[in-house]
């Protein structure tokens, strides 16, 4: 766990958003808190594998940390992530808010 959270620096964590996919995920992430994996594949309408793929990608990177709940799964951003990150978030879900709120739509349309 601690390598993880070394290795967040400012290369990896833009190399860890470099993909489209891993950008949604982590925008919705940080603007609701915390979603399942049924809930991003809702609002990103993609595979499950492919959603769950990203998201162990972006655990490995050091940026969310999980919880299991009974059968779901629930991600949130890592509690170690550095301030500057959550900047850089904000920044990004500033400047794409049409986008998040599409996302958002989706998101509630379907719930697990």
């Amino acid at each position: 766990m601690y390598i993880r959270i070394l290795m967040t620096t400012t290369t990896r964590f833009f190399k860890c958003l470099s993909d489209e996919t891993r950008l949604s995920i982590m925008l919705l992430i940080f603007t609701e808190g915390e979603l399942c994996v049924c809930e991003l594949i809702s609002a990103l309408q993609d595979s499950q594998p492919k959603v769950s793929r990203h998201l162990a990608q972006l655990r490995n990177c050091g940026l969310l940390q999980d919880e299991r709940r009974g059968q779901w799964v629930y991600y949130k951003l890592h509690h170690n992530l550095p301030l500057w990150a959550h900047n850089v978030l904000r920044e990004v879900a500033d400047a794409r808010l049409s986008h998040l709120t599409e996302l958002k739509t989706k998101l509630t349309a379907n719930a697990c």
